[in-house]
């Protein structure tokens, strides 16, 4: 199949273009990089040209709600719109477990984009994932000030990305599938809990606390498991410790 993945240079759309390219499928990879830009629709319509599916696994890089919701609701349309033109067969979209409630942030953002591609001509298939286990890594590096890492309340199921991008690519190919399927790893996790697990490995910081952050309009949702996967979720390792003990080994 012909193969388009919105956001190819990022985390998760690198693996996907991997993945399929390891089945033989033609990969488009669209992304600034490569000269195609989703949200300005510079370089679309002809990267989308004989695309049979469509994966988009883009991210923002910004969090402010007005701004990340503009993001994704903009590439949403203009991809719609593109892969409609294109005679596209579908669309799969990777977006996040449980953001139904959120008004703010990423989750919000994310929200609008899942509306957008359905508001579209195209059908769209979307996977909403729990947060990856690579997100212990980011919250580390985000709340760390000396030596303590200050990490929000918050309730997940972290997944590994890899086990991600494997789904998303077999949603891509397969001819008939659920509009929406919830993935996420087989245990739940307190995020400080496993940030501290990491930071262990590391070697620092000295100190993870868990906080209330109460500067954050999704704190409480957060906290009380708002992000936690569904009963008709798919459960899928490694676990956290099993992804820790692969990426930062003990010393022996």
């Amino acid at each position: 199949m012909r193969i388009a993945v919105v956001g190819a240079s990022g985390r998760i759309g690198r693996e996907v273009v991997d993945v399929l390219k390891n089945q033989g499928h033609d990969v488009v990879g669209i992304a600034r990089s490569a000269g195609v830009d989703a949200y300005t629709g510079e370089g679309l319509a002809q990267a989308l040209a004989e695309v049979e599916v469509v994966v988009d696994a883009v991210n923002a890089t910004t969090t402010e709600t007005a701004a990340v919701t503009n993001f994704f609701r903009t590439i949403a349309q203009n991809v719609q719109r593109e892969a409609a033109a294109a005679g596209t067969q579908r669309i799969v979209l990777l977006s996040i477990i449980g953001i139904d409630s959120f008004t703010a942030g990423h989750y919000a953002g994310k929200l609008a984009q899942e509306k957008a591609y359905r508001q579209g001509p195209v059908p769209v298939r979307i996977l909403r994932a729990a947060q990856f286990h690579e997100f212990a890594e980011m919250m580390l590096d985000w709340t760390t000030r000396g030596d303590t890492a200050s990490v929000p309340e918050y309730r997940t199921q972290l997944v590994a990305g890899s086990t991600v991008a494997a789904h998303l690519a077999e949603s891509a190919v397969e001819e008939s599938g659920a509009e929406l399927v919830e993935i996420a790893g087989p245990l739940e996790l307190n995020l400080a809990a496993a940030v501290a697990k990491l930071a262990a490995r590391r070697g620092n910081p000295a100190r993870v606390r868990e906080i209330l952050d109460t500067d954050d309009p999704n704190r409480e949702l957060q906290a009380n498991g708002a992000l936690l996967p569904g009963p008709a979720a798919i459960l899928a390792g490694p676990t956290f410790d099993e992804w820790l003990d692969q990426h930062y080994p003990t010393q022996q």
